[in-house]
C-alpha cells in the first residue's frame, strides 16, 4: 500500500481550506466557476436552473468524486489546488476513493424542492466534525450526532453523508456506502461484531450516535489486529472493499457474457449487437413525479425498499423479496419485471415514452445512463437512470397502454410508429433523430473464424451476392445455412449493424399481405398495413448509402408466386429502382439498389414443391458443403482435444460418403458440421453431450432418410454410438 492513498494530504488539507467560506459560499461559487472556466470544463448541473446559487463542502467534493475520467478529475483538483492555495501535493492515485453517481452528485435538491436550511445544516456537519476528528471527547460526539441526524433527514442526504465525512477525514470517520456495507457485513471482512452491526443497519441510515459506535467498534477491531482482511484503519479497508468488489464485479459480468453466449444469443450473429429499444413508462402514479424528473433528467422507479435490484441473481429472487417485503395478495409478477428490465433489459439509448395513465402521453426522452441504485433519496424512488427528455406536454394516444410501471414495446412496431408520430406531429422544431449506435467492427477475417467455409468460396459467395443481389444458401441439414447469413451480411457491411439486416422465416400461410401489404382488421373494420420486406425497402431507401440486406429463412417453403406477386420483376439487379403500382395502392413501389436478398434452403426437405422457375431465374444458388475439412473446423476440432469428438467426426464422414453415394439421397442429404459446434473442451460432460448428438439428432435424422431400410439405420446407429461410447 506504500504506493497508494496519495490522495489524502490534499482531501484532508482542501477540506480545511473550505470551512472559511461556511458563511461566504457566494465567494466560493465565484471560485468554483472561475476554476472551470480556466481549467476549459464544463460546470456539472448543480440547479435546475444551471449556475449554483449556494452550495455545500461536501457537494464541492463531489465535483471531482463522480464518474469522471482520471485525467477530468485531476484537471479539477489541480484548478482547485491553485486557486485556494493547497499546499499539499495532487494525488497520484484514487484507489479506493468512494465516488458518487454523476445522476445524484449534489448532497442537496434543486432550488425549490430543498427545505430552506438544508445547505446550512451539510455546513454544520462539516464545522462539527473537523474538532470531533482531532479531539473525539463527548462534547464533540454530542455536537456531531446531532447535526448528523438532522442532515440525514434532508431530501438528497442519506449514506452519501458517510462517504463525504470521509474524504475529508479519511482516518477519522468510515464510509458506509453500499460497497463498504457489503464487504463489510456480507462478506465478513473485519469481525463478527462489525458484520452483524453494520447488517443490523438494513437499508436504514443509522443515527448519528450509531454511526459512531460502528466507527469505534471498527477501529477496535483495527487496534486489536481482530480483522480477517488486513486492514489497519478506514481508507486500507475502503481500498479492501474497492479491490474485491471489483473482482467480483468483474467474474459476475463473465458469468452473465458466459451464460448469455450458452443460452445460445449468439447463435444469430447479433450479439453484442443491440438494436433500440422502445420503452412505455410511468414517472409515479398518473405521472405524480413527472415534473421532477424531468427538472432532474432522469427516471426513475420505486420498490427501493428492497435494496438494490441488481444484488438479486433471478427476477424470481427478486418477485420472492417483494412478496415478503410487501405482502398482500399480488404475485409482484410485474413489479419483479419493471425491476429487472430496469436493470438488466434498458440499455442508454433506448427511447422512453411517459405516460399518465393509459391513454395521455406526458413526455419522450433518451435514456443516457446506466442504472444507479440512489441511496440518498427518501422517498422509494431509488432506482435511477439518467434521460435527455426530448418533449414535454401533453399528447392522447387512441389505444391503450400497459398499466405497469416500466413496458418493452419494442415489438409492437405499430404502436411505436404511432407513438413517434404524435410528437414529429405536435413539436416540428425537435428533429427526433435515433440516438448514434456504435456497431462493432466485423471483417471478412471474423466471418472466416465462424464460419466454417474456405476463404475462395468466401469471396466467391461475396462477388455472386454483389453482382446477383439475390442469393440462396443451400445444403445438407447442419451446413450453418442460416447461422452463415447474417454474418454474410455483416462480413460485406464490415459492421455488426443489425438495423440493416432483417430476418424473416417463410412458411405455407405466409401471404403477400405479410410480405408487401394487404388489408387488417382492426377496432373499426380494416385497414392498409405494410408488409416486413415494403418497410424494409423503404428504410433503405432513406440510407442509400449503405448496403441492407433481407435474410429469408426457409424460402422455399411459402408459396414463393402468392408471396412475391409483382416483385417477380423488381427484384431482379437491372430492374432495382422502378416503380410498379401495387395490387392495394396507387402507390409506385421500387426495390431500391442497394436491398440484398439472402435465402436459405434445405436440400434434404423431401415434402416441399420445387421452387417456382420464374423466381429460380432471379436468385443464384450456393450450395453449402459440410465443413469438416475446413480450416476453421480443424482448428476447432484441434482446441477440443478431445479423441470421443475425433472418432465421432471421422465415422460422421464416413456416414457423408454413403449418404452421397446412395441413388435416393445423394450430396444434398449429408449431415453437417454444425451438429457439433458450440463445445468446450473444459465441459465435463462433453462425453454425454456427444452422445446425446448421436442418441437425439443424428439417429433421428437416419431414421427419416431410410425409413424403408431399417438395417442400414441399425449399421449406422451401431457405428456412430461406438465411436462414442469410450467417452
Amino acid at each position: 500500500m506504500s504506493d497508494k492513498l496519495t490522495w489524502i494530504p490534499f482531501y484532508t488539507e482542501f477540506a480545511d481550506k473550505l470551512l472559511p467560506f461556511r458563511d461566504d459560499r457566494a465567494a466560493l461559487i465565484e471560485r468554483i466557476c472561475a476554476v472551470y472556466e480556466r481549467i476549459g470544463v464544463k460546470l456539472p448541473k448543480l440547479e435546475s436552473s444551471g449556475r449554483p446559487v449556494d452550495i455545500d463542502p461536501f457537494t464541492v467534493f463531489g465535483l471531482f468524486n463522480k464518474g469522471v475520467s482520471d485525467a477530468t478529475r485531476l484537471k479539477i483538483i489541480a484548478g482547485f489546488k491553485d486557486e485556494f492555495g493547497v499546499v499539499a501535493p495532487k494525488p497520484e492515485d484514487f484507489d479506493g476513493i468512494p465516488v458518487l453517481n454523476n445522476l445524484s452528485a449534489t448532497f442537496y435538491w434543486f432550488e425549490g424542492m430543498r427545505g430552506d436550511h438544508d445547505i446550512d445544516t451539510l455546513w454544520d456537519v462539516l464545522a462539527c466534525a473537523l474538532p470531533l476528528a482531532e479531539q473525539d471527547g463527548e462534547q464533540e460526539r454530542q455536537a456531531f450526532a446531532q447535526v448528523f441526524d438532522e442532515a440525514v433527514s434532508h431530501h438528497g442526504v442519506k449514506w452519501n453523508l458517510t462517504m463525504g465525512l470521509f474524504w475529508i477525514r479519511p482516518y477519522a470517520f468510515i464510509n458506509l456506502d453500499s460497497r463498504n456495507r457489503w464487504y463489510i457485513g456480507d462478506q465478513n471482512s473485519l469481525n463478527d461484531e462489525c458484520s452483524n452491526l453494520v447488517k443490523s443497519f438494513g437499508n436504514d441510515v443509522p443515527s448519528g450516535s450509531d454511526y459512531l459506535r460502528m466507527r469505534d467498534v471498527c477501529r477496535e477491531a483495527f487496534a486489536s489486529g481482530d480483522v480477517k482482511d488486513g486492514s489497519i484503519d478506514f481508507p486500507t479497508l475502503s481500498y479492501n472493499a474497492w479491490t474485491v468488489s471489483e473482482r467480483v464485479n468483474a467474474e459476475k459480468a463473465a458469468q452473465k457474457d458466459a451464460a448469455a453466449a450458452q443460452m445460445g444469443e449468439a447463435s444469430m450473429g447479433d450479439d453484442p449487437v443491440r438494436p433500440v429499444h422502445y420503452w412505455v413508462y410511468s414517472p409515479g402514479p398518473f405521472a405524480s413525479k413527472w415534473d421532477e424528473f424531468y427538472t432532474a433528467d432522469i427516471m426513475a422507479i420505486g420498490w427501493g425498499e428492497i435494496g438494490d435490484p441488481a444484488s438479486f441473481k433471478t427476477r424470481s429472487d427478486l418477485k420472492a423479496c417483494l412478496k415478503s417485503k410487501f405482502g398482500g395478495s399480488s404475485t409482484y409478477a410485474n413489479s419483479a419485471l419493471a425491476l429487472w428490465q430496469f436493470v438488466h433489459d434498458m440499455q442508454p439509448g433506448d427511447i422512453v415514452f411517459a405516460k399518465a395513465g393509459k391513454s395521455r402521453l406526458v413526455g419522450r426522452g433518451v435514456v443516457t445512463s446506466e442504472p444507479v441504485f440512489d441511496e440518498s433519496r427518501d422517498d422509494d424512488y431509488r432506482n435511477v437512470r439518467g434521460v435527455e427528455w426530448t418533449h414535454r406536454g401533453s399528447w392522447e394516444f387512441s389505444g391503450n397502454m400497459a398499466t405497469k410501471t416500466l413496458t418493452d414495446i419494442t415489438v409492437f412496431t405499430d404502436k411505436v410508429n404511432q407513438i413517434e408520430a404524435l410528437f414529429d406531429i405536435e413539436d416540428d422544431s425537435i428533429e427526433a433523430e435515433p440516438p448514434e449506435v456504435d456497431y462493432p467492427r466485423y471483417s471478412d477475417a471474423d466471418f472466416l473464424s465462424e464460419v466454417y467455409l474456405p476463404e475462395a468460396s468466401y469471396r466467391e459467395l461475396v462477388a455472386l451476392l454483389k453482382h446477383k443481389k439475390n442469393v440462396i444458401l443451400q445444403g445438407a441439414p447442419g451446413v450453418g445455412k442460416t447461422f452463415m447469413a447474417k454474418r454474410l451480411a455483416y462480413s460485406i457491411m464490415g459492421v455488426k449493424d443489425s438495423s440493416r439486416v432483417e430476418l424473416i422465416q417463410f412458411h405455407q400461410s405466409y401471404s403477400y399481405e405479410d410480405f408487401i401489404m394487404g388489408y387488417r382488421p382492426n377496432e373499426s373494420g380494416f385497414e392498409l398495413k405494410t408488409g416486413a420486406f415494403y418497410d424494409f425497402c423503404k428504410r433503405a431507401a432513406d440510407d442509400g448509402d449503405n448496403e441492407y440486406f433481407f435474410i429469408i429463412d426457409e424460402v422455399n417453403r411459402g408459396n414463393l408466386s402468392k408471396i412475391f406477386g409483382e416483385l417477380f420483376m423488381l427484384i431482379e439487379p437491372d430492374k432495382r429502382g422502378l416503380g410498379m403500382r401495387l395490387l392495394y395502392s396507387n402507390e409506385r413501389f421500387t426495390v431500391p439498389p442497394n436491398v440484398y436478398l439472402i435465402g436459405t434452403m434445405n436440400t434434404a426437405d423431401r415434402s416441399l414443391a420445387l421452387m417456382d422457375f420464374a423466381l429460380r431465374r432471379r436468385f443464384a444458388f450456393f450450395e453449402l458443403e459440410p465443413g469438416f475439412d475446413t480450416p476453421g473446423f480443424r482448428q476447432y476440432q484441434k482446441s477440443l482435444a478431445s479423441p470421443v469428438f475425433d472418432k465421432l467426426v471421422s465415422c460422421v464422414r464416413q456416414l457423408n460418403d454413403a449418404i452421397a453415394s446412395d441413388e435416393s439421397l445423394g450430396r444434398g442429404y449429408r449431415i453437417g458440421h454444425s451438429f457439433f459446434c458450440g463445445l468446450d473442451a473444459e465441459d465435463p460432460s462433453l462425453g454425454s453431450r456427444l452422445a446425446g448428438i448421436v442418441d437425439y439428432e443424428l439417429v433421428p435424422l437416419l431414421r427419416e432418410y431410410w425409413f424403408d431400410e431399417p438395417d442400414k439405420v441399425g449399421h449406422w446407429e451401431q457405428l456412430l454410438k461406438g465411436s462414442v461410447s469410450a467417452g
